[in-house]
């Protein structure tokens, strides 16, 4: 592995439609490759506006964004679409799971949309979910149950699962523990680490959890590196 930053930050400002000011004022960050990075901050700081910016699921408005040293800005919709699914796993905070598809059939789907994902399995993807999913605490009689019938906490470990498929090179987390008890918090991490150790990803993962900040090689207060912070 190169020492190439996986992510480049320079000059970024976002501003919600019809807000009257900026919500991120980033003037510089970067993460470098294998970091493990924890981002943690107030509500309303900006940090899930954050994240969704680094995914391309929004565009930059002012700035530069670079992962893995390509510049989002020059890649359409489709584009950012394709290079999410190759490059990144995303545990959203709203989950967005399918509700029509079973826990399995959740799991798998990064690898339907990226052969890259997939070829990096060392079994068929239907046994790496389940084993995935039996690391976290999910009992083998819910992964053929239509997602909608778990718990919150249940389909967040879904959602966990979902995003290590394939190894991508980078995952990010927003809020991923926050319905999980202590048990399954730890599962949940421990899996976490050592899936992104293996890999050598990048972990970047937002919390409110205090808790969890020592098991991270690095921290950014978001409201200290964002300038437009102090008028959240």
């Amino acid at each position: 592995m190169t020492n190439q930053p996986v992510v480049t930050l320079s000059e970024l400002k976002y501003t919600w439609p019809n807000a009257q000011q900026a919500i991120l004022d980033i003037p510089a960050l970067t993460i470098e490759q294998g970091e493990h990075v924890f981002i943690k901050g107030p509500s309303g700081c900006g940090k899930s506006t954050l994240l969704s910016l680094l995914t391309g699921i929004n565009e930059c408005q002012q700035g530069r964004i670079e992962i893995l040293g390509t510049d989002l800005s020059q890649l359409s919709a489709r584009q950012r679409d394709k290079f999410r699914a190759d490059n990144i796993g995303y545990i959203f905070q709203q989950f967005n799971l399918l509700p029509y598809l079973n826990v399995v059939d959740n799991v798998v789907l990064p690898c339907q949309f990226s052969t890259q994902r997939q070829t990096k399995l060392t079994d068929t993807p239907s046994n790496t979910a389940r084993l995935l999913l039996e690391r976290l605490h999910l009992s083998p009689d819910l992964l053929d149950k239509p997602v909608v019938e778990l718990s919150i906490g249940q389909q967040q470990r879904v959602a966990a699962a979902r995003a290590l498929m394939g190894s991508p090179r980078i995952v990010i987390a927003d809020e991923p523990t926050s319905a999980l008890d202590h048990d399954n918090r730890t599962a949940f991490i421990e899996l976490l680490m050592e899936q992104a150790n293996q890999a050598q990803s990048t972990l970047i993962f937002v919390s409110h959890d205090p808790t969890l900040e020592p098991l991270f090689n690095r921290s950014i207060n978001l409201r200290d590196l964002n300038q437009a912070g102090a008028a959240q």
